[in-house]
């Protein structure tokens, strides 16, 4: 009751209840009197109030209410409670008052409770400092507080002792550098050499605190200073392993129990601090001065260090630049880990730490490249199988969903033959929700930047036929989250081709689930369609529609049908009224479709360079044996050409096309894979911010359609393999006219019967 009492007092004067004139005379007083309860957690809550409530009150109430009275209550004659308690408020009073008032009134105060019987005082005001150095100034800093400070840190009491060393490190930023190298730095270097005499919780502090102090000092070091310093934080990260540091041989169990988890402790803020450990030494020097460290943090036994490492892991990654090659064994050895909570950590910044591994291996020599490192792809695969086989799926998903990464990182071959079958594997077998999601989407992104068409052909074979046809309801569910995935990452063109028809089959499933998720899922269905090219199965679409309203029988079903069939009718009646930004979003469709595209023609335009390299290397080896005059010219085939010299340059000039095409591609490549993954995310966020209905009808869409995919549709007819040509083994629709022109009628040959066509229009109009 008093606990809910003290909050509810907090929350009259927060919401302005009432006046501050009237809160002070009614409420403050019973603020006042509860500090002093015999429940420290009652005193301490209330105490909670009064100095959050100080924030809020007038500087006139405070001066009457509580600063005049607190003279009397910080006396030796009160309790070591009131004390503390006057302690605590004068670190809250000091920044609503000017320095004037604060040097007459309450640094009198401070010093009599810095200099108290009781080390529980002296240490409460000591930690109070801070708060009241940034209220009085630079200058009475100087003069005051750093005297209170420097004689704190020599108490006979080590947790005075302790907080007046955190106290200065907090504070380092306020002193000049001659007070820092005259005064700070002998009292922390003398803290340091008798902090391993004293007890392990200053060790303990020491050690988080280590950082920050090595920054704020980093100025005034000398060599042998800052050698010193490198040295003492070795040895701290090594604390409890090394033999001259271990136990003897009088300690109790529980003695030897306690004193591990301070080591450990010791060790965690150490690998806490190793960024800024390496900004302490340079990263140029990480290999000479840290690396022995850091493996050491890496395979600790202890698995709170091991994870506090896997955290700052991303950080180190950073710091090293183009020396991140040197970290590669032990990101391996992180991501084998036998504790799933370091894998957790280390996999937030997953995608970051191989794109700056594969970007920062591009500087160093050959053998320190990322795609050269032989144990990633396995230790990838072996930390999935883990967290597979574990209870903590949300881990799991986690790790599927950063998988995303890997186009940009490893080739799509050697994602094809060990991460892409596996997900499929997920999406079959397992009993969670959250994961299946994650791996369907993953393998949808794994399709996106797949670089072989027969791969792409064989997984969208196997997505339509075990899951979108398989016997399990499950299964179909999957295939209908899978499409949406296929919707927001592919092109309109994509879905349409290969997964429309499997879709709208299943309004006639026998489960009600499935055709209930289905119907959910057609407005998105539906904005996949491009009119007029895609009208034949809009009309399919309507007629699966028409036959849900007819023969639908479960009545859940038929009332999110009735609700689906309003939206898709809005859908057409807010058409016209959206122009613009359909129109944008046709601009983010096209850029998806162009990618697929130019990702089929890098494709086709290697498979050509293999036959040239490999056609141009028996020309050689011919015109080698012809040169050589030990080989008698009968020998010679007769099928073989013989070039001419003469002035066509034909032949070169088609190698040059091809060439140039080549480099083209590939310069896409390089863009497309070496960007952040997180781009599909971005322009499916954008996407969905757009209207969700296409053009139906219009003169201004249709030409700006027949304008923009002119070039694309020439391509795609012609030059090479059409980008979602019908195979079959897959169903198709009629959607775009898949050819099977010779793969060698590629360049821009095309342009030949293009401009007979065009030609014959102009003299027949």
């Amino acid at each position: 009751m008093q606990l809910t009492a003290a909050v509810s007092f907090l929350t009259i004067l927060q919401e302005e209840s009432m006046s501050v004139h009237t809160y002070a005379h009614s409420f403050l007083q019973i603020i006042l009197l509860n500090l002093e309860h015999r429940d420290t957690g009652v005193s301490n809550a209330w105490l909670e109030t009064l100095l959050s409530a100080i924030e809020l009150l007038p500087k006139e109430t405070l001066r009457h209410e509580i600063l005049n009275p607190l003279v009397s209550k910080a006396q030796l004659s009160q309790t070591v409670q009131s004390r503390l308690v006057s302690c605590k408020i004068l670190g809250k009073l000091t920044n609503k008052f000017d320095a004037h008032s604060i040097k007459r009134e309450i640094l009198p105060l401070v010093k009599s409770l810095c200099q108290d019987v009781e080390y529980e005082v002296r240490s409460c005001m000591c930690r109070q400092l801070e708060n009241i150095a940034q209220g009085i100034g630079t200058e009475l800093t100087k003069s005051v507080v750093l005297p209170e400070l420097i004689e704190l840190s020599r108490d006979e009491s080590g947790s005075v002792r302790l907080a007046a060393f955190e106290t200065l490190v907090n504070m380092l930023d306020m002193f000049d550098t001659d007070d820092r190298s005259q005064t700070i730095l002998p009292l922390v270097k003398s803290f340091c050499e008798k902090s391993f005499k004293a007890d392990e919780s200053i060790l303990i502090s020491l050690s988080f605190h280590l950082g920050k102090l090595c920054h704020g000092l980093y100025g005034i070091f000398t060599p042998d200073q800052h050698l010193r310093f490198l040295e003492f934080y070795k040895k701290l990260c090594t604390l409890g392993l090394q033999q001259e540091n271990g136990h003897s041989e009088n300690q109790i169990p529980s003695q030897i129990i306690e004193q591990e988890k301070k080591y450990t402790s010791v060790r965690k803020n150490c690998a806490y601090n190793f960024p800024a450990m390496i900004v302490f030494v340079d990263p140029k020097n990480f290999h000479m001065e840290l690396y022995s460290t850091f493996f050491c943090l890496c395979h600790d036994p202890e698995v709170p260090v091991r994870y506090t490492i896997a955290i700052c892991f991303y950080e180190v990654s950073k710091l090293l630049n183009s020396g991140v090659y040197l970290i590669h064994k032990e990101l391996i050895t992180l991501l084998q880990d036998e504790s799933l909570e370091v894998l957790d950590a280390l996999i937030n910044h997953l995608p970051e730490i191989l794109e700056l591994m594969s970007i920062g291996g591009e500087s160093s020599i050959q053998e320190n490249k990322l795609s050269s490192l032989p144990d990633l792809i396995p230790a990838l695969t072996a930390a999935e199988q883990r967290a597979a086989s574990s209870l903590k799926w949300r881990t799991h998903e986690k790790l599927l969903q950063k998988y995303a990464c890997l186009p940009h990182i490893i080739s799509s071959d050697q994602i094809y033959y060990r991460f892409l079958q596996r997900m499929f594997t997920i999406m079959m077998t397992n009993n969670v929700l959250p994961v299946q999601r994650a791996a369907a989407r993953t393998l949808c992104v794994f399709l996106r930047y797949n670089r072989k068409q027969e791969q792409r052909h064989e997984v969208i074979q196997k997505l339509i036929e075990q899951l979108g046809q398989g016997k399990s309801y499950w299964n179909r569910l999957r295939f209908l989250d899978t499409c949406e995935f296929i919707i927001e990452i592919f092109s309109k063109s994509f879905f349409c081709k290969y997964f429309f028809l499997p879709v709208i089959e299943l309004t006639h499933d026998p489960v009600a689930n499935v055709r209930m998720k289905l119907c959910y899922m057609l407005p998105k269905v539906k904005s996949a369609l491009k009119i007029p090219a895609d009208m034949h199965l809009l009309q399919q679409l309507e007629m699966c529609v028409r036959k849900l309203l007819c023969q639908e029988k479960d009545k859940d079903v038929l009332a999110i049908v009735k609700k689906t069939v309003l939206e898709l009718d809005r859908m057409e009646m807010s058409m016209d009224m959206f122009q613009k930004k359909n129109y944008e979003k046709d601009l983010l469709d096209q850029e998806k479709e162009r990618e697929e595209l130019l990702f089929l023609e890098m494709e086709q335009l290697e498979k050509e360079k293999h036959q040239n390299e490999g056609r141009s290397s028996s020309e050689k080896s011919f015109e080698k044996k012809r040169r050589d005059p030990r080989t008698p010219t009968q020998s010679l085939p007769k099928n073989i050409p013989v070039s001419v010299p003469g002035p066509s340059s034909t032949p070169s000039t088609s190698k040059e096309i091809k060439k140039s095409k080549l480099i083209r591609s590939q310069s896409f490549n390089n863009q497309a894979f070496h960007a952040k993954y997180g781009n599909l995310d971005k322009c499916a966020s954008k996407s969905s911010t757009l209207a969700h209905t296409p053009s139906v009808s219009g003169l201004v869409r249709t030409a700006m359609l027949s304008l923009t995919d002119d070039s694309f549709r020439t391509r795609n007819t012609s030059s090479v393999p059409a980008s979602f040509s019908p195979s079959p083994v897959l169903p198709s629709t009629s959607r775009g006219t898949g050819n099977t022109a010779d793969p060698k009628s590629s360049g821009s040959k095309d342009a030949q019967p293009r401009k007979a066509t065009l030609k014959s229009r102009k003299s027949n109009p």
